[in-house]
């Protein structure tokens, strides 16, 4: 077991890591390493040159581990994304060539750019922690942790990921566009040379592997389990809500709940942890009435109504 103390410290060092590569992106680092403590994973949506690869890449460098990027395109295969067996003429046998999701840190970039048989190969291996391929089940790496990002639907040529498979992200995330000072920010770094290749380990993979099951000693009280079960509960009875949050919502908001715990620096949780982070993994699990979208309102607004008007839990 890491010290607390320890772990505070490399968690900080970790976000001050990517905070130097990837500039004003604070809050989305710390939510992406509370999706990777929480042993989940994170879809990116924005458009493209905001920085999405980049800042994968630096929190690879950061935790040194393994990293593969595949680029999802109109005509990848899933035997592109999960390897297949080649047939060498030397010895006359099979070969595994394992693909690039075999490894620790992935960047499936575009993702909405490949077709729905190419998104199930990645989407079923993120669920199953293994890949099954000629009959046999080879298990993925530990720590696993995929980064996915996609272009808005509206851009020509896409597959939007039905809801489905949406639910297996912990969260979705935007990053946006930077403001005029962390632009000029950029400019500067451009000018100073500041790559990814400036940017150096905090930890190894065996530490972040501790962390995790750090998250899992995590104390949640019954009473902070009860809020999670009320808000999942009106958004399956949400009057602009048409499909509400499934039990693996339930579940992966309470892993995060640990997780962000940790990174805060508690070993117990509260409800403004919840609170926080409820819009980031359910906004994605929800799809909401067709007529709400003329009345103004978004899956976010929707999530806050529900967030205001669900007493909160005050422990006796």
């Amino acid at each position: 077991m890491i010290p607390a103390e320890k772990v505070q410290t490399q968690l900080q060092q970790l976000l001050d890591t990517i905070d130097e590569v990837v500039i004003g992106k604070r809050e989305v680092a710390r939510l992406s390493v509370v999706a990777l403590l929480a042993q989940g994973h994170v879809l990116l949506e924005d458009v493209p040159g905001v920085g999405k690869t980049m800042f994968v890449k630096a929190l690879a460098k950061a935790i040194n581990a393994d990293f593969k990027r595949i680029q999802f395109t109109p005509d990848l295969l899933p035997s592109d994304v999960t390897g297949m067996s080649v047939y060498s003429p030397k010895d006359m046998e099979f070969h595994f060539k394992p693909g690039p999701i075999l490894t620790n840190i992935v960047l499936a970039d575009e993702i909405n750019r490949s077709s729905p048989k190419t998104q199930a190969a990645l989407l079923e291996a993120m669920a199953e922690q293994h890949v099954t391929i000629d009959g046999l089940t080879r298990e993925l790496p530990s720590p696993f942790f995929v980064m996915a990002t996609q272009n808005p639907i509206d851009f020509e040529g896409t597959y939007q990921l039905p809801e489905a498979q949406l639910d297996r992200f912990l969260f979705k995330l935007n990053m946006g566009y930077p403001t005029k000072q962390e632009e000029l920010a950029i400019l500067n770094g451009v000018e100073q040379k500041r790559t990814i290749n400036d940017v150096q380990p905090v930890m190894n993979v065996e530490e972040l592997r501790k962390m995790q099951q750090m998250v899992k000693d995590v104390y949640v009280d019954d009473v902070i389990k009860n809020y999670i079960v009320d808000l999942v509960t009106q958004t399956r009875t949400h009057e602009s809500i048409s499909l509400g949050v499934s039990p693996r919502g339930s579940v992966a908001l309470m892993k995060a709940v640990q997780a962000y715990a940790l990174l805060e620096g508690r070993d117990y949780c509260i409800p403004d942890d919840v609170q926080h982070l409820m819009k980031h993994a359910f906004a994605h699990r929800i799809m909401l009435q067709p007529e709400t979208r003329y009345e103004g309102l978004t899956e976010d607004s929707v999530i806050e109504s529900i967030i205001k008007r669900t007493p909160v839990p005050v422990k006796g």
